[in-house]
């Protein structure tokens, strides 16, 4: 689902913002003190060009002293390279900052979203979270290279030059400011308009990233529907409030630099009208007004840039409270347990397990069963009857409400949920391969794992032959979600995926629904093999396939409704045997 534009979210506090924004640039304080240093340096540096072009005139050019013109000259010459060699290790040094703090957030932010409960991601949009990791972070970068230190060596600029023109003509300085109070106007309303347009952007970028997400992923649905223009309707829509907020925000900027440069215009009038009345009356030389453009051309070239950089400061800030809204959200794991055994026997035991993904809504209600090590469990019952949350919970991809799960007789939360999992295989009915190779994708980029033990677990599985006639063998690329293979291949390797690890609990969900006959030969081949001395969950569509299971519970509406192995069930004729006796007649008919 897409993220929808929010109309001007609030604005976080600067001052904590940034405090802990900072936390992040701790480990690199010797850099950030280092770039507040070299600011000092640089806003001391600037009124020294202006006041040697002063000397210059005033002295020794007036008084045709050309010796001590060169010298001046030279001088005015390495000042110049003395001050580009240290604004440009500024910048770096500000930039390399901003990606230093950038690169630690990423790395931090992708983190929390990995060990996110799975319930995070059932009500947060992929979209939206690739515009946290990726956009709003790297806005982050701004805070640092264009926002909070490139303003202050604005701001101590700015000081230090009025401080130069007070001194050499504080009569001259009060008129060029004259008009300065437009400029403080024009200031305002500019960086109003624009940090309303960039949340706009903001909103409007977030809004595009969840809708193509979902649409790019889910377009065998929009075409086999053929609502690829109703789709691209609503794109124009949120494409068109994306392109209406930089707009607004080119407007603004189209209008405030002209401004700026008139406002420039009027002080440099002002300053040769009376600076050269005051010339006439020899109050000041020629040199103090020449001086006097340089200062105003380099006083007004960093207030032309001090809306803006305020506003990406701003941004910077909004879009580091939508990052650490993420890393403060308390949907991970809680009360990770500290139990790592080295192997497990697989025993698995509900007691009275009750369960639901929103409160009010229970999917299971009071589950109770056991599955004695290296035994087979099969789950059966219609759609919504709560087969696949039994395995989501015990692997505590979901918390329970109440109740006891547990494995070999510990309780779930007494395990590291993450050495639990390590001996836990699992085949889900809708594969998942990323883009890669047979072999990455089997040992899920696992270098450790030789290519002769994923070989030995195909050949198991009797897939290694048709894995060896696809270009490249192992290293055949199956692209992104798998794209290049048949469903049935793909469901074939995630056996191999699952085997691989020798689990010592074995879940397959729905893992035969979605391969045509000869893959469930193969497939049933190699379970018939594998499951022994493994406990063994499987959750089956095609009845057929559980028949050899130790027990089978019938799941309606959230509860367990009856239990046994396939013959005695099917004595009893009850649910199991209606769904089985179903299941038998639709095989008939397509026969």
């Amino acid at each position: 689902m897409a993220e929808a534009p929010k109309a001007n979210p609030p604005k976080p506090k600067l001052a904590s913002g940034l405090k802990r924004l900072f936390t992040f640039a701790a480990p690199y304080k010797r850099g950030f003190f280092f770039a507040i240093f070299m600011s000092i340096i640089l806003a001391v540096l600037t009124p020294l060009r202006p006041y040697l072009i002063q000397l210059s005139v005033d002295k020794y050019i007036s008084n045709s002293l050309l010796q001590g013109l060169i010298t001046v000259s030279i001088i005015q010459l390495v000042a110049l390279l003395l001050e580009s060699g240290l604004r440009f290790w500024f910048l770096y040094r500000i930039s390399w900052l901003g990606q230093s703090v950038v690169n630690d957030m990423r790395k931090i932010t992708f983190r929390k979203i990995l060990f996110q409960n799975i319930g995070f991601y059932d009500r947060t949009p992929i979209g939206t979270l690739t515009t946290r990791t990726i956009n709003d972070i790297e806005a982050v970068n701004d805070v640092f290279s264009e926002g909070i230190i490139s303003i202050m060596a604005d701001l101590l600029t700015i000081i230090s030059i009025m401080i130069v023109m007070f001194i050499t003509d504080w009569k001259l300085t009060l008129v060029c400011l004259i008009p300065f109070p437009l400029l403080i106007v024009a200031t305002y309303y500019f960086k109003e308009s624009v940090n309303k347009s960039f949340q706009r952007v903001r909103n409007a970028v977030a809004a595009l990233n969840a809708f193509v997400q979902e649409h790019i992923t889910g377009i065998y649905i929009v075409q086999a529907f053929a609502a690829e223009s109703r789709e691209m309707g609503k794109f124009r829509n949120i494409n068109k409030e994306h392109r209406n907020a930089n707009i607004k925000a080119i407007f603004a900027y189209s209008v405030f630099f002209p401004i700026v440069e008139i406002i420039l215009a009027l002080s440099m009038g002002l300053l040769v009208w009376y600076g050269a009345g005051r010339m006439l009356h020899y109050e000041v030389t020629p040199g103090i007004v020449i001086a006097f453009v340089m200062y105003l051309n380099l006083l007004f070239r960093p207030l032309r840039m001090m809306a803006d950089k305020f506003n990406v400061l701003q941004m910077g800030m909004i879009a580091s409270e939508r990052v650490f809204t993420v890393l403060d959200s308390e949907e991970n794991l809680k009360g990770n347990g500290e139990y790592h055994p080295q192997q497990i026997a697989g025993k698995v035991e509900f007691k009275d397990v009750h369960f639901s993904y929103n409160p009010g809504v229970p999917v299971l209600k009071g589950v109770s069963f056991e599955i004695p090590a290296g035994k087979t469990m099969a789950v059966v019952g219609h759609t919504g009857a709560g087969k696949t949350s039994i395995i989501s919970i015990l692997n505590r991809l979901y918390e329970i409400e109440s109740g006891k799960i547990l494995i070999d007789d510990r309780e779930l939360q007494d395990y590291d949920v993450y050495s639990l999992r390590e001996h836990i295989g699992i085949v889900l009915q809708d594969v998942f391969l990323f883009s890669g190779t047979i072999y990455e994708n089997i040992t899920l980029r696992n270098s450790n794992i030789p290519l002769s033990k994923v070989e030995e677990v195909c050949k198991l599985l009797d897939i290694h032959d048709f894995i060896q006639r696809l270009p490249g063998g192992y290293n055949f690329n199956v692209m992104e979600r798998g794209n290049t293979l048949s469903q049935g291949q793909r469901q074939l390797l995630s056996f191999a995926r699952a085997l691989l690890y020798n689990p010592s609990i074995l879940i397959l969900d729905e893992a035969t629904s979605s391969v045509d006959s000869e893959s469930e030969q193969l497939i049933q081949k190699a379970i018939d093999t594998l499951i022994q001395g493994r406990t063994s969950i499987v959750i089956a569509h095609r009845l057929s396939t559980i028949r050899k299971a130790d027990q089978i519970i019938v799941m309606d509406k959230g509860r367990i409704t009856e239990r046994g192995n396939h013959q005695s069930l099917m004595a009893s004729q009850g649910e199991y045997y209606k769904l089985y006796t179903a299941v038998e007649k639709e095989k008939e008919k397509m026969l």
